[in-house]
């Protein structure tokens, strides 16, 4: 009864480590980054042959969409910014995190496209909208500016 109750006390002991151990990594990830602010039109975009050229589930950086990620391209000008590959966001209305999967030609500027996998007709009712985003950054990597941090 005695070694019983002494392998139950190892494994709380070594559970409640683990516990800790996660606790730690997800403070000093979440402290290593800052949310940035900026205003952007918002439009939407499908995984359709019509729409891309020729791969349409391929985005730009090689990752593979599927139809209920929640991911969004970016016009190349925020790549600057720091909106870059699996960057994340957060967009104005919306209650989900979203990943920059993929990057939109460069005819546009200061724009966002959600995912919307093969649903044309919620992209097209979706339309174009300004909204306000916040984007994730590595503190070492930009120099804070006037913009809203958080």
């Amino acid at each position: 009864m005695f070694r019983n109750n002494n392998a139950i006390g190892l494994r709380g002991l070594v559970g409640l480590l683990g516990v800790l151990f996660l606790l730690t990594a997800c403070t000093e990830k979440t402290e290593a980054f800052y949310w940035k602010e900026i205003e952007v039109t918002v439009s939407a975009f499908n995984s359709v042959v019509s729409q891309t050229d020729g791969s349409p589930t391929i985005a730009a950086w090689g990752d593979t969409l599927r139809p209920g990620m929640k991911c969004v391209a970016v016009s190349r000008d925020l790549l600057t910014l720091g909106l870059d590959h699996n960057t994340e966001i957060k967009i104005e209305g919306l209650d989900s995190l979203y990943v920059v999967k993929d990057k939109m030609h460069h005819r546009w500027n200061n724009r966002i496209d959600l995912y919307m996998g093969t649903d044309v007709k919620k992209a097209r009712n979706w339309g174009k909208k300004k909204l306000t985003i916040q984007y994730r950054v590595k503190k070492d990597s930009l120099k804070p500016s006037n913009e809203k941090t958080n």
